[in-house]
């Protein structure tokens, strides 16, 4: 089980390393939002024990909050 787990974090390590390399072409709004995503989207993870339904949520909240601080730069 704790090999599983080390291969899933490994590569979502990956998999966000990778995406991030895209973010070079983005304006300032469009990264807080990326990033408001990503944070949202972990503390939804966690409040909720990782439900599915939890994670979305967090990253749609953390979204629009990213996207609304974002417009303020």
């Amino acid at each position: 089980m704790k090999t599983i787990q080390r291969f899933s974090t490994s590569a979502i390590a990956i998999a966000v390393l990778l995406g991030m390399s895209a973010c070079a072409d983005m304006s300032t709004q469009q990264k807080d939002m990326a990033i408001g995503a990503g944070a949202g989207a972990l503390v939804g993870g966690v409040l909720t024990g990782g439900s599915t339904l939890g994670v979305v949520g967090g990253a749609a909240v953390g979204g629009v909050i990213g996207h609304e601080v974002g417009k303020n730069k």
